[in-house]
């Protein structure tokens, strides 16, 4: 059977969108197809990254998707109040459906939910094949047997209030906030002068959203902070895995040829869960191979994401140290001392890219974690299917 498209794109994520943005933009003449379960692209979600995260290319090609844009950003403990400066750059998920879907056209198909997908077919739920010379799977992360994880966890109300908040910039952290089961934090993001997005986080084991609860501790925060609501203009949610420890190649080897983009990949940021600097490093990379049939095309994702992986060590063995070796109640003093370190390195450390003395200066000095718990979190590197045949 001949393809009936070039490329197919299951699951209209941020990841597959950006790859398809860029692919419009680079190869026109590619027969793209990108098919989404639900009415619009990228679900109800905002994607944040920071300046140094990007090259100046990334951002410039990213710069139409961007809808909210501020030169640095605050951090709050007991102990610690610090302001960050460099830009803090948002896409929402309104955004992206309406910049996506005009430039996409009849390449998008929404309300076309994916039962399987093969490296060249993909099955419908109606029934329906599509033949493509390649199908990449986008549609988000799976626990695996081969994955330990903890769970970032928020609920966010963007909110319209009855006067001016008085916020200059986002607060990535404020961690004054009383402590339960995990790091909790409240993320605070100033869209205009009377609008904010106040998200609920937490940094704990289970993966259970209380989202009643939740929404309880942010209407308790917002008024905290003498804001007086007016309405609710949206509500987002979402469980984001932290990986602890894990074996990339039997994850690869589970994806049985079908190239594989964002969470589906396990290409974000281990330890902030942050997706979309590494969604643009695929789009790049994916948009610049020769050949886009399936077998190249997986290679391709499937080399960069367990080099991706590699790297990453030292991030996982951080999030051990956090799960693992702190007590829940004591999670906030890891994070409390880590954003007493020079504004430089924080930023590498966002962009995944620490130098050997920034990995020697986050692990210098005394530890807020008792040593021997951390020490054999840091060597645990076991997944749980190998510790169920231990």
């Amino acid at each position: 059977m001949s393809p009936t498209v070039d490329l197919v794109l299951a699951g209209g994520g941020l990841a597959n969108i950006l790859l398809a943005w860029r692919l419009r933009t680079l190869r026109p003449q590619l027969r793209l197809l990108v098919l989404e379960a639900g009415p619009t692209l990228g679900g109800n979600h905002t994607w944040s990254f920071h300046a140094e995260d990007l090259t100046p290319a990334q951002h410039a090609w990213i710069e139409p998707l961007v809808q909210y844009r501020w030169p640095g950003y605050r951090v709050r403990f007991p102990a610690r109040e610090r302001q960050l400066e460099g830009g803090y750059f948002s896409i929402t998920s309104q955004r992206l459906h309406a910049q996506a879907s005009a430039v996409l056209g009849d390449a998008l198909r929404l309300r076309t939910p994916v039962a399987r997908v093969e490296p060249t077919r993909v099955h419908l739920s109606d029934g329906t094949v599509v033949q493509a010379a390649a199908v990449v799977d986008g549609r988000g992360f799976t626990p695996s047997r081969w994955l330990r994880l903890g769970w970032q966890k928020f609920v966010g109300h963007e909110l319209r209030l009855a006067r001016p908040h008085g916020l200059a910039m986002p607060v990535l952290m404020d961690a004054t906030v009383p402590q339960a089961g995990g790091l909790r934090f409240v993320y605070t993001l100033p869209l205009d002068e009377h609008t904010v997005l106040v998200e609920d986080t937490a940094y704990a084991d289970g993966s259970a959203l209380d989202v009643a609860g939740l929404r309880c501790d942010i209407d308790t925060y917002v008024r905290s902070q003498g804001w007086t609501p007016l309405q609710v203009l949206r509500e987002e949610q979402g469980v984001l895995p932290i990986v602890l420890s894990g074996d990339a190649g039997q994850l690869w080897q589970q994806a049985a040829g079908v190239p594989r983009v964002g969470l589906a990949a396990g290409l974000f940021h281990p330890t902030t869960g942050y997706a979309l600097p590494d969604a643009v490093r695929v789009a790049d990379l994916v948009s610049a191979l020769p050949e886009l049939s399936a077998e190249p095309l997986f290679q391709a994702l499937r080399g960069h994401a367990l080099a991706q992986w590699r790297r990453q060590g030292f991030f996982r063995m951080l999030n051990r140290m956090l799960f693992e070796a702190a007590a829940p109640h004591e999670r906030r003093r890891v994070m409390e001392r880590f954003y007493g370190l020079p504004a430089p390195l924080i930023a590498r450390f966002y962009a995944g890219r620490p130098t050997a003395m920034d990995k020697l200066r986050v692990l210098s000095g005394k530890p807020p974690v008792a040593l021997r718990p951390a020490l054999r979190a840091a060597l645990d590197q076991a997944p749980p299917a190998a510790r169920s045949l231990s």
